[in-house]
């Protein structure tokens, strides 16, 4: 458990059960999943940070937080090809006691625009396949370390060296994680919210439209990267691990992992795919943006990596 963390490691899975608690069928479904849509990722050198296209005009003009990049080498590991569902999130929240906490009633406002929920309605936000928006930092890092005490994999957040190498195919000079490398936007929330039909069939290979709108596709709605990972551009944003510092050169050249936060963003961790707020200008809808979340941030989703350098299935 990282530093900074509002649940303590040794309180993590030693509550009280809760009267909600899932069936014992509904907890090995979510583990059968993480271990199931695992995708080896083999390590290597690569330059991190935007590297520019091949005419040298970076990918991202507007920011220097990912600049200049820094050659790094990550070891092997697996990452979850898909984001974390509303419907495994809300699994893990009431098998540790917490799904209740994250309540109008218990004082999480932001329940109001955003339940911590899942439900079998194709039609709503929370739908069960839906990505997750984890209510903060702490609870997306949790989760990851439920699936590794359930399963005795070393399963975590990844960091965020790792996330931009799964993003971009093994470290290449791409803009997006997806199909094609390029974008086909999908139309569905090009229209006002009253307008917006979740029904709707998707088009293009991604989402990423500038709206406050909670509303999202499910998971695998698109096509995979050539790696075989879905969402990396679009859909929602994704925490990493990492403390958020300006630039790359507080990182270590190998396995490298902020693990201290910076003194002038003491609470901030990196989030990853700004596509996945909206944002599609200026190169924040490329793989390259960063940007530093404070820790009780709701709005990001996640996925998870294992840590382990020979492949799990």
């Amino acid at each position: 458990m990282s530093a900074g963390s509002a649940v303590p490691l040794l309180a993590l899975f030693a509550g009280c059960s809760s009267p909600e608690a899932p069936s014992e069928t509904g907890i090995e479904e979510v583990l059968h999943s993480a271990k199931s849509n695992l995708v080896f990722v083999k390590g290597g050198e690569f330059w991190l940070g935007d590297v520019g296209n091949e005419s040298g005009v970076p990918f991202n003009p507007i920011s220097d937080d990912n600049k200049p990049p820094k050659l790094v080498e990550v070891e092997s590991f697996s990452i979850l090809k898909t984001e974390v569902t509303w419907g495994e999130f809300v699994t893990f929240l009431k098998d540790v006691g917490r799904a209740g906490d994250y309540t109008i009633e218990k004082g999480f406002k932001r329940a109001v625009r955003l339940p911590i929920t899942a439900n079998n309605d194709p039609a709503s936000p929370n739908y069960k396949h839906k990505p997750a928006r984890s209510p903060n930092f702490q609870e997306a890092e949790n989760y990851c370390l439920w699936l590794a005490e359930k399963t005795g994999l070393s399963y975590s957040l990844p960091s965020e060296a790792q996330w931009e190498y799964a993003a971009r195919n093994r470290g290449q000079p791409i803009a997006f994680a997806t199909d094609t490398g390029q974008v086909e936007v999908d139309k569905y929330l090009q229209r006002p919210s009253q307008y917006v039909d979740p029904m709707e069939p998707v088009s293009g290979n991604v989402l990423i439209h500038s709206s406050n709108q909670v509303e999202r596709r499910p998971v695998g709605s698109y096509p995979p990267s050539p790696l075989g990972l879905h969402d990396m551009t679009g859909n929602v944003a994704e925490w990493t691990r990492d403390w958020f510092h300006p630039g790359y050169a507080h990182l270590a050249s190998t396995a490298p992992v902020a693990q201290k936060p910076h003194s002038e963003h003491i609470d901030k961790r990196v989030v990853r795919d700004l596509a996945g707020h909206g944002d599609h200008t200026g190169g924040l809808a490329t793989v390259y943006a960063r940007n530093g979340r404070g820790m009780d941030s709701p709005y990001q989703g996640f996925r998870c990596v294992v840590n382990k350098p020979e492949p799990i299935n």
